[in-house]
Order: structure tokens, then sequence, then C-alpha cells
């Protein structure tokens, strides 16, 4: 189990941040201010730290920052600021961290980049196949198959599926979706996400008892054997199959 030290004053955005990370699977302990935050930071030892810039008791975000890096440690630090202006940013990745997250923030995308951060500071063993319940995805031919059915999936089909793959069981953002898998840092405005979703859910779902591709309401898609993970949204997406977008 991944452990994650939060040190956020604000006790509701805290204790929001812990219980989302310790549904997933993290083990999360909250600090609420600077000193007791550096204490913690410098003396733990931490899979990843999510901290706050501004604190209380005179410690801001930066000096606990610094003193993880003067020791030579680099656990991976994601800053949390309301500081939006690109200089603070860059003041934040000049110092140290890795990545920088604006308040507000979406849960699912904090949880992403956490995982992200995780997966690019701990190396594992090069994953070749993706499985999720009966589907299964070969990352070396780039086959796909379904309860041992092949499916034949165009290239972006097949990234998108990937993505969702291995972020099994969070809900991704349109947004999200448009910069990993489109490399788009900024909305066309087009129905792209949701005409590929739909071909997609089209090919991976129809015909199966257990839909794994779910619409969350005003959120974005995941993939999840879960049922529980089903809205109207799906039922909708199911009826229609929409247009190849250009």
């Amino acid at each position: 189990m991944h452990r994650c030290l939060i040190i956020e004053d604000d006790t509701h955005n805290a204790l929001y941040i812990a219980k989302g990370l310790k549904e997933i699977g993290y083990d999360a302990t909250v600090c609420a201010d600077g000193i007791d935050g550096m204490e913690l930071a410098v003396s733990g030892e931490w899979d990843v730290i999510i901290l706050d810039r501004m604190l209380p008791q005179g410690v801001d975000g930066l000096s606990i920052l610094a003193a993880i890096r003067e020791m030579g440690k680099r656990t991976p630090v994601l800053i949390l600021s309301a500081l939006s202006a690109i200089d603070e940013r860059v003041r934040g990745l000049q110092a140290g961290c890795n990545d920088y997250l604006t308040k507000p923030f979406a849960f699912p995308e904090l949880a992403a980049r956490v995982e992200a951060l995780l997966r690019w500071t701990q190396p594992n063993e090069v994953i070749r196949e993706l499985c999720v319940e009966d589907l299964k995805v070969n990352l070396l031919t780039r086959s796909v198959e379904r309860g041992g059915r092949p499916l034949s999936l165009q290239p972006r089909e097949f990234r998108l599926l990937v993505y969702m793959m291995t972020h099994k069981g969070q809900v991704l953002t349109r947004t999200m979706l448009l910069e990993s898998v489109w490399n788009y840092q900024f909305d066309p405005q087009t129905n792209v996400i949701d005409a590929h979703i739909s071909r997609l859910r089209n090919k991976v779902d129809k015909g199966y008892a257990v839909p794994l591709i779910h619409t969350r309401r005003n959120l974005g898609y995941v993939l999840t054997p879960n049922p529980q993970a089903d809205t109207p949204d799906d039922h909708e997406h199911a009826k229609n199959t929409a247009k190849p977008a250009p």
C-alpha cells in the first residue's frame, strides 16, 4: 500500500483528499500546519507527498519542499495551490516539485496525477498485457480480445482503450482524455471524445453481460466492471451510435 502525506491547512480539503485516496487503496496521513508537516516530511518514509503552498505556523510549502530536497530525498511531491499564475507554477517546479495542481481541482485528476508520479518514480516490470474482467489488450502485438473473441479497433480507439484500462476505476474527464490521447492542450469544441467513446463502447460492451465503459454525468468516463458505475447516460449512449468524428 502506498503511503501518502497530505500537508494541507484546509481541513475540509485535506479530509476530502484523504478519504478519496483511502477509497482507492492508499494509506493517507493528514497534517494541517507547516511545522508538523516539515517534521513528518523529513523524518518519515513516504511514497508521495501532497503539499499546499501556503501554510500556517510560519513554514510554507516551498520551505518544506526545499528541506526535503536538501536532504537528498527524491520523494515525488505534488503541490496544491490557489496561486495559479504561470510564474508561481514555474517557481514551484523550479523549487523541486514534480507536479503542480491549482485549486479548485477535481479529485479524479488529482488521483491520476498521483498515480502518474508513482508510475514514473517507482520502476515496475514492463507491462505486456492489460486485463479487466474478460477484456485483454496485448501491448506488444496491439491486439484486443474480449471473452476470447478478437476486437478490431482503430489506432485512436486502441490508445483510448489502453489509457482507460491503465486508469481502471478512475473517472477520466474530457480534458484528461484530450490531453493524454489526443495531445490537445485545449478543447476543440467538438464531440470527438463522445463519438470515440460511443464507438469504443459499441465494440467492447455490445453483446456482453457486463458493461465495462460507463459515463459519469457531468464528470467524464470510467472503465470498470462495477455495475454501480452505470448511469442514465450509459443507457442513452448504448442506444445511439455516434457518427465518425472528423
